[in-house]
């Protein structure tokens, strides 16, 4: 992989997944890194909600919390608008809720500032 990173919970630092389980730097409108796995410590309430704002309007998903904190830090789509299909059932991190360890170069930064490469499925 070009870029190894570790995902951080932005409140308490618990280990919420990586990069290698990365399938997708998100869409600049939603503003989330989406991974096929998450660890143990990223927990998701078993009912739905529904966006009311941008850029999940009328989209049902599960809210992604951190189990150390509670701290919300993304969601799994169960329906969503066309342009947001692609994301169903994935783990999506919102960037402004966590951070990154690049192993690489061993430093902490914020993920919206990170830019990861495309991956495909």
């Amino acid at each position: 992989p070009e870029l190894c990173a570790v995902f951080h919970c932005r409140d308490c630092w618990t280990v919420l997944g990586d990069s290698l389980q990365l399938c997708s730097p998100g869409t600049a409108r939603v503003g989330v890194l989406v991974c096929l796995k998450v660890t143990a410590d990223v927990v998701w309430e078993d009912s739905l909600l529904v966006g009311l704002e941008a850029p999940l309007l009328g989209c049902a998903y599960n809210a992604l919390c951190c189990r150390s904190c509670g701290l919300a830090v993304g969601f799994i789509l169960y329906s969503a608008t066309s342009d947001l299909a692609s994301l169903r059932g994935l783990f999506c991190f919102f960037k402004d809720r966590i951070l990154c360890y690049l192993l690489e170069n061993q430093m902490v930064v914020e993920a919206s500032k990170v830019d990861f490469p495309a991956v495909t499925l």
